[in-house]
């Protein structure tokens, strides 16, 4: 930690001099250290993963170059097979047992599956629409509210001690829905942004999502406990994933961030809150217990930010709709991460018994 401040006191004394251009190997270093800090602090652990993603932000920011291209091989290419990797790992930490959660408690599936699919691409079109940016960084807004929850949303629910059967089951719904719903509200909420081929976006979301969580399903069907390598290396897989998949989307738009990234990184926040907030309510309007209101704060704020990304790299257009849904991965990691701790110290007060992840 002593470290991190060093760094951090270098870089800003090479901005207050106005030689903030060379200030790329502090500001990064900054970063790593304090996530080693961070590692080694039982409290701020959880933290680690998105001090990292800061690191891969601030390296793209100043390094550009060295994540657009590599020997003439555009490396955008490797976003679509990262996240099938990714979408796989998901399917191996599944079984059908994870949707059995519909029959038990079709109404809070309902209503979180709903929920989400209603209140995240509404509030993205209304900050689309008062943005003011160009059309397809606007779009990219609508596109991250348009995507369907990611395996976040369970890590998270589970920390904050809500209902993680329930979670995962509504993360599971949304997930099979995307390849359905996500295009075709990205075109009526989109379409007059940039053209969408509703066509094209539902293969895109099946070859990234629906067919790499079928084979993982089936993997872990007939490898129940037979690949316990597997369950340890694939959330690092996981994790390096999108932090490749990160520096690349930053590197590709880093002309377009510097320009408007304050107002797009506050609206990205005011997003994810909003999500929050009203994913919240929606559970109290339909009088749910406290657990299940929690869990719907956060089926409904937090959203498959790599399936975005691989969205606009679908559509040829990385480095400005894939700026918004690059964005809101850390930020969905902190503000996730300080909700969790919130709840995670302030007892439930309902009567009724928890209900327990199913396996």
């Amino acid at each position: 930690m002593g470290m991190a401040v060093f760094f951090l006191l270098a870089f800003c004394l090479m901005a207050a001099t106005y030689h903030i251009e060379n200030g790329g190997p502090s500001i990064i270093s900054f970063f790593l250290a304090l996530a080693i800090g961070f590692l080694l602090n039982p409290r701020l652990k959880g933290f680690t993963y998105t001090i990292i993603i800061f690191a891969a932000v601030a390296t793209a920011l100043y390094y550009p170059a060295n994540f657009v291209e590599f020997k003439s091989y555009k490396l955008a290419g490797l976003i679509t097979p990262l996240i099938q990797i990714i979408m796989f790992g998901m399917g191996t930490s599944m079984s059908v047992h994870d949707f059995a959660g519909v029959l038990k408690n079709p109404r809070g599936v309902f209503i979180g599956v709903t929920s989400h699919f209603i209140i995240m691409p509404l509030i993205g079109f209304t900050l689309a629409n008062l943005s003011g940016f160009q059309p397809e960084i606007a779009a990219g807004i609508i596109l991250i509210g348009c995507s369907p929850n990611g395996m976040a949303s369970n890590v998270i629910s589970y920390l904050a001690k809500a209902n993680l059967a329930l979670s995962i089951t509504i993360t599971a719904v949304s997930t099979l829905l995307s390849p359905l719903l996500t295009p075709l509200l990205i075109k009526l909420l989109a379409g007059s942004f940039i053209e969408i081929n509703v066509l094209n976006m539902m293969w895109d979301i099946m070859k990234m999502v629906i067919i790499p969580i079928g084979a993982g399903l089936v993997f872990n069907h007939f490898m129940h406990g037979k690949a316990k390598w597997l369950d340890k290396v694939m959330p690092l897989i996981s994790m390096a994933g999108i932090a490749v998949i990160i520096l690349i989307i930053i590197s590709a738009g880093r002309e377009s961030l510097l320009h408007i990234g304050p107002l797009l990184i506050l609206l990205v926040l005011v997003h994810n809150l909003c999500g929050y907030f009203l994913g919240y309510w929606s559970g109290r309007l339909f009088k749910m217990s406290e657990r299940d209101c929690r869990t719907m704060a956060i089926e409904v704020g937090m959203q498959n930010g790599g399936l975005a990304s691989g969205l606009a790299k679908g559509m040829g257009k990385i480095a400005t709709v894939g700026l918004a849904p690059a964005i809101f991965g850390p930020v969905m990691n902190i503000t996730g991460s300080v909700l969790a701790s919130w709840w995670h110290r302030k007892p439930i007060k309902d009567t009724e018994p928890e209900v327990v992840a199913l396996t």
